[in-house]
């Protein structure tokens, strides 16, 4: 029983240290991508809408090619690295990682090239996607091979290389933005379609840069692998054919699954526009500004604090599949309550505290625009959803429940169609954000149910935390709220330098108020154990915890 419980808080800890690492990155990342928009945007001037419509339509589409061009195989990848480093066997799990990177040359040139050919067809009614769309193919021949050496050491648990190349990624991405932005709107002719196109080829930039630090991480690394592969098993002979069949068997529900939030989003994006233009009197541009307000701007935003739910994700795969590999359901119990609670303590309190000050956060992102403030804090609620769809996705991924993972989406996606129109009709703007919470909804409720039923985890525990979560997140929204509100009479939200500061303070005073309340309840070390007891002892937080 000792050593079950050491190996448990060895999976925790290993949770802990990985989602850190990739929520670092990730978030920083995600940070990166944000911050751009307001030079960027405000250089575009009258058409920084338009120019995040056209953004936002093309990124969808190109969302789904990264998808379909990497096939789901780094997941896959990551997977069964793990679980062929849980039998000890590293030596088939390179030969793997090869197979997969001839596999990833070969995907990358089809999917680009068909990509480029099929620009006209898929931009359909609007040909300034076009351009954008062919500049953007150009990422698909370097990205899905960045993707499979990300997968190979996320099947080693070693999240830091990932975490840092996806910075290095964005960062490279981002400075090439803002370069060609300025240039071509503020010192040459002021196209903006130029200048979105030239933004769009970013992606490659910084793909490029990327994968040139893995590179150096894995021959870095090299010697230590050769070591490993040296002392393996090596009882396992297992074909070339063989490998490459089983990547492609696992690597197909990836596809659909990680597909998921992309699929929602292409049925907003070419079903928004002909339903509200039939009920609606507006011209073809104001119709695709509204688009902007949730299909870019608010989505922009949300995908910073959702980024913490894939960063839990990426790193649940492996242990689960490592933990189904060794027949350990101790440690499947054990790692689904961890994902899910970790992802609660988190996610939430951000995407309240991001709803309490949508104001002043969009204003200082875009403009001062009540609508578009109105849409991100709806926005800010579905990304609650979209998280905790990505967790658990991977966590059935992670215990080869594929098959059922997709059915839960095909569910999910019936239900999106069905009430799309008529919600869009009664929310306008709004209609697709709500549609996509009651269609995850579904989604989530069918997978929670089956975990609970074929696992057995302590699912009262969790919904005891997740209460508790709830209710702080709720306490810490309502203080932000009735502050902003204060402020906001000295502080106005309608100016970017007054809105910063408004946003500075409330995000101070709403983390305080959430850490104070999660620290003397016990939930902050009932869920990070060890990681807190320092911050504990220097506070002198002493706390009554007879049940979590």
């Amino acid at each position: 029983m000792e050593n079950k419980n050491i190996e448990n808080k060895d999976s925790q800890a290993q949770l802990l240290k990985g989602s850190a690492w990739m929520t670092a990155g990730s978030i920083l990342s995600r940070i990166l991508g944000a911050l751009y928009i307001i030079p960027w945007y405000a250089w575009m001037g009258k058409d920084g809408n338009l120019a995040n419509a056209i953004t936002a339509q093309s990124y969808n589409i190109y969302s789904l090619f990264i998808i379909v061009s990497t096939a789901g195989i780094p997941g896959a990848v990551a997977k069964q690295i793990a679980k062929y480093n849980a039998l000890n066997e590293y030596g088939v799990s390179r030969k793997l990682f090869h197979r997969g990177l001839l596999l990833m040359i070969g995907f990358g040139i089809v999917c680009a090239g068909l990509m480029f050919g099929l620009a006209p067809i898929l931009a359909e009614q609007d040909a300034r996607q076009v351009p954008v769309l062919k500049s953007l193919s150009y990422a698909i021949l370097i990205i899905p091979l960045m993707s499979l050496m990300r997968g190979y050491f996320q099947g080693f648990n070693d999240m830091m290389p990932s975490a840092l190349s996806q910075f290095i990624e964005q960062l490279a991405r981002v400075a090439w933005m803002l370069m060609t932005a300025y240039v071509i709107m503020k010192i040459q002719d002021g196209n903006y379609l130029r200048a979105v196109t030239q933004s769009n080829l970013a992606a490659a930039i910084g793909a490029m840069f990327g994968i040139l630090l893995l590179v150096y991480y894995y021959q870095k690394q090299k010697a230590k692998m050769d070591n490993l592969v040296e002392n393996s098993n090596n009882e396992l002979q297992v074909s070339t054919n063989s490998l490459l069949l089983e990547i492609v068997q696992q690597s197909i529900p990836f596809i659909i699954i990680d597909s998921g939030i992309n699929i929602f989003q292409l049925v907003d994006q070419y079903t928004f526009h002909p339903i509200m233009a039939s009920f609606v009197h507006a011209s073809f541009d104001q119709i695709e500004s509204m688009y902007a307000l949730f299909g870019l701007n608010a989505n922009k935003l949300i995908m910073i604090i959702v980024s913490l739910s894939t960063a839990m994700a990426v790193t649940a795969i492996p242990l689960l599949s490592g933990a189904k590999a060794r027949r350990d359901y101790q440690d499947i119990r054990k790692q689904i309550e961890n994902t899910l609670e970790l992802f609660f303590f988190f996610m939430i309190p951000s995407a309240f505290g991001m709803a309490a000050i949508s104001t002043p956060i969009y204003t200082i992102f875009y403009s001062f625009d009540p609508v578009g403030s109105n849409v991100l804090f709806i926005a800010s609620f579905t990304a609650i959803i979209l998280g905790l769809f990505t967790v658990l996705m991977a966590v059935q991924q992670g215990l080869s429940e594929n098959i059922l993972a997709i059915k839960y989406l095909v569910v999910g996606l019936i239900v999106k169609c069905i009430i799309q129109y008529p919600l869009i009709r009664l929310f306008q703007v709004n209609g697709p954000l709500i549609a996509t919470d009651l269609a995850f909804l579904f989604t989530i409720l069918l997978s929670l149910k089956h975990l609970k039923v074929a696992f057995h985890f302590n699912f009262k525990r969790t919904k005891r935390r997740f209460i508790g979560i709830m209710s702080f997140s709720a306490i810490m929204f309502i203080v932000i709220f009735a502050l902003q509100f204060i402020l906001g009479k000295f502080i106005p939200a309608d100016r970017r330098i007054t809105a910063m500061i408004l946003v500075a303070i409330c995000v101070v005073v709403g983390a305080l108020v959430y850490g104070f309340l999660a620290l003397i309840s016990g939930l902050a070390h009932s869920i990070l154990g060890s990681k807190i007891s320092k911050l504990e002892r220097k506070l002198h937080i002493n706390y009554y915890n007879p049940k979590h």
